[in-house]
This record gives structure tokens, sequence and C-alpha cells, in this order.
């Protein structure tokens, strides 16, 4: 079973985290530019610097944020990323 995983992880570390593919499951919520307010609550992120979506996105996983009571919600999807991929996020929709 080891060896089924090893595989993807092995991926990830040679090719890198694909941002556009991972965003896709925030595109719901963002919009697909990043243009929207999520719920009608949150920052429009295509406005925010790719660090700053980094660190909310690290806060967020942490436990740490909870903007306009949306840490939860952002915990829950942020919960089984890599920090890597949430880099990954943050450089393919941040500024």
């Amino acid at each position: 079973m080891g060896k089924f995983l090893l595989v993807p992880l092995m991926a990830v570390a040679l090719f890198g985290a694909d941002g556009a593919t991972l965003y896709k499951k925030c595109a719901g919520c963002h919009g697909p530019h990043g243009e929207k307010k999520a719920l009608g609550k949150s920052a429009i992120i295509k406005d925010m610097s790719k660090e700053e979506i980094y660190k909310a996105l690290l806060e967020y996983k942490a436990g740490k944020r909870n903007v306009a009571g949306m840490g939860p919600l952002m915990k829950g999807q942020v919960a089984n990323m890599s920090d890597e991929e949430l880099k990954a996020i943050a450089e393919y929709i941040g500024k």
C-alpha cells in the first residue's frame, strides 16, 4: 500500500503542485478568477497578493483564522492540503 501512495507524492515532489487544478475546488465559491466574495462574505481574493493568500490559507488550515465566520468552512477545505499545494494555489490566483 505504501508504494501506491509513494508514486503520487513523488509526482508532486518532482513536478510541483498544480495551482490551476487545485484551485478548481475553490472556484465554486470564489469564482473562476477569484473575483467573487465567497458566500457573499469573504474578501475578493484576486485582489490579494500571493503572500497574503498563502498566509491566510495556512492560518485557516491551523484553525487560527475566522474572517466573517468562514474559519470552520475554510479549515475543512484546506485541512488535507500540503503547504506546497496551498502555495501553488496562492501562486496561481494571487497578484
